[in-house]
């Protein structure tokens, strides 16, 4: 009985986690609180591109807990996470995509807690819009933070694409 619940909360575990195209550079780490011999806690600040539309970028910061139970990765995360995404280039759409379509997601606990990014497009105002959230499997999380990244045109482009002709129904 045992063996089949921890086979059951592996896959658990690897299908929270989701699979995306690319995983996001670590930028920098900083300590918040110092812990003795073992791994301080921190934040963590990454980079991640809009695997869907090219020219966006986005950076989170996230808390990574140390001591021991950080050092064994048996920690569960807080939901504390900020962003902001940017264009950072001329935008193109690879494909067509849903609106509150995930972008990335990352496990934060061992099995329970997962954070998410997910792109929506406000159509009147041509605004691609992100979203980063935690949850449990059980509960949700109120934390969450947002970040809007206009469509404008980019270098000598006299026009910028329009997020609603991407939208999929």
């Amino acid at each position: 009985m045992l063996k089949t619940f921890i086979a059951a909360a592996a896959v658990l575990a690897v299908s929270v986690g989701g699979t995306f195209a690319q995983e996001p550079d670590l930028i920098f780490k900083r300590s918040t609180v110092w812990k003795f011999l073992t791994p301080d806690h921190k934040l963590a600040v990454y980079a991640i591109d809009d695997p869907v539309v090219e020219g966006v970028s986005c950076h989170f910061t996230v808390p990574e807990k140390g001591g021991v139970e950080g050092m064994l990765g048996l920690a569960e995360e807080v939901s504390d996470i900020s962003l902001a995404c940017r264009q950072v280039g001329p935008i193109a759409f690879k494909e067509k995509f849903e609106q509150g379509s995930d972008m990335y997601r990352q496990r934060r606990s061992l099995i329970w807690k997962k954070m998410q990014i997910v792109r929506g497009c406000d159509v009147k105002r041509n605004v691609l819009v992100y979203i980063v959230y935690s949850d449990k499997l059980i509960e949700g999380s109120p934390k969450n933070s947002t970040s809007t990244v206009p469509i404008m045109p980019w270098g000598t482009a006299a026009e910028a694409p329009k997020c609603e002709a991407f939208l999929d129904d």
